[in-house]
């Protein structure tokens, strides 16, 4: 009896230790994501005008912002394969956080726009890089502590550095111009680079595979699921297009235009949390929330007058990004084999990339018939993305 007692007392310390390491390394990964998110998307707040004051055009900012986000997305598939092929995640990582987080602080040394807009095409790339092999070491962390915990932890840290790099940008560019804003993200962009040094070594081990036992194939849920993922987001509409529409139609003051961004990326953190919570305990059912929280945003943010409805809007607009951005991302673990998670997240980051690339030249082209035609589209391909997390969830409870 004491034998059994003593081997239980050591199985609960052995999962005792391995949730507090877990938890260890999504903390340290999320305090390398704050900094990293400080960094870059302080930059992408001022990117837009300081392309203006070096003498770009609309087109060629219009190229920078879509061209950019595209080969961030694209690049991810090969890195993705490249991390499951050859184990190499911490090498995949350290070259795309350096290219990612370098190359916003030497926009500050431009003077032409084609040099900054090859930056901005090398930041995009660096995060695509580094992104599926991220993502692939937080999903065995999910093992310990549920997937929706673990990414939605996450990204709630995450988003915190989102919220408070356009802030100290915005102080930077009031006190001296755009050239200190850029220089003042050095720091965060180094501290970035520290962390994720700190961190290597500490993520939980792979599971082990059997001997000669290949990974198992993607199943139809994960297409699908992939599937249900693009339809969302093609009716999902840009931040960048939001303000264009609040700016024109003077809906807000500029002032407040990027101040609505930052309760939109509060909301996002709070609801990765809570949702991501909510998934480790209810599972893919939980998705739901995706179409139901985006349905009533672009009414709100397009088509309202009072600014009560439209700071609301925005709150659900967030929100609804916070569950792309974690819980969606939850799902992707749950549907692979660990050993073919780096494919997985960079086929599902590629086709998502593309669909949003795709989504925002539509709703463009949808606004400049009228904000009514970009809601209408936009609520039936929410409502479309329904049947199809259905199948997708009916098959989960029957396995």
């Amino acid at each position: 009896m004491a034998r059994f007692v003593n081997s239980g007392g050591r199985l609960v310390t052995e999962q005792v230790n391995a949730r507090s390491g877990a938890l260890r390394f999504v903390i340290s990964i999320g305090i390398v994501s704050l900094f990293a998110d400080f960094t870059y998307e302080g930059g992408r707040s001022i990117v837009g005008p300081y392309l203006a004051v070096l003498g770009a055009g609309p087109v060629f900012v219009g190229l920078v912002a879509g061209l950019g986000e595209f080969l961030g997305y694209a690049v991810r598939l090969v890195s993705g394969r490249f991390v499951d092929r050859h184990r190499g995640h911490w090498r995949v990582m350290g070259a795309g956080y350096t290219l990612n987080m370098l190359a916003v602080p030497a926009l500050a040394l431009t003077s032409a726009a084609w040099i900054a807009g090859l930056l901005v095409f090398v930041e995009r790339v660096g995060k695509g890089i580094r992104n599926p092999a991220k993502d692939a070491l937080l999903s065995r962390a999910g093992r310990e502590l549920g997937h929706g915990y673990a990414f939605g932890l996450h990204e709630f840290l995450d988003q915190l550095g989102a919220v408070a790099g356009p802030l100290v940008v915005a102080a930077a560019v009031a006190f001296s111009g755009y050239r200190l804003g850029f220089a003042v993200l050095v720091v965060p962009a180094l501290l970035a680079l520290f962390f994720l040094w700190r961190a290597r070594g500490i993520e939980p081990d792979a599971a082990p595979l059997e001997k000669g036992h290949e990974p198992a194939k993607f199943d139809a849920r994960y297409y699908r699921y992939l599937a249900f993922s693009v339809v969302t987001i093609l009716g999902f509409s840009h931040f960048i297009l939001v303000a264009f529409h609040l700016q024109i139609t003077q809906r807000l003051s500029p002032p407040l235009i990027p101040v609505l961004f930052g309760v939109a990326m509060a909301a996002d953190a709070v609801a990765a949390l809570v949702v991501g919570r909510f998934y480790d305990r209810y599972g893919l059912k939980v998705l739901y929330a995706l179409p139901v929280l985006t349905l009533p945003t672009l009414p709100l943010l397009f088509l309202a007058v009072h600014p009560l409805w439209i700071w609301i809007g925005a709150g659900l607009w967030g929100a609804a990004l916070g569950v792309q951005e974690s819980t969606v991302r939850a799902g992707v673990a749950t549907l692979t084999p660990e050993a073919k998670r780096g494919t997985a997240y960079g086929l599902f980051d590629t086709v998502f990339g593309a669909a949003w690339f795709a989504g925002s030249v539509m709703m463009g082209a949808l606004y400049a018939l009228g904000p009514g035609w970009l809601v209408a589209v936009a609520m039936l391909l929410q409502l479309a993305a329904l049947p199809l997390l259905a199948t997708i969830h009916h098959d989960s409870a029957r396995t």
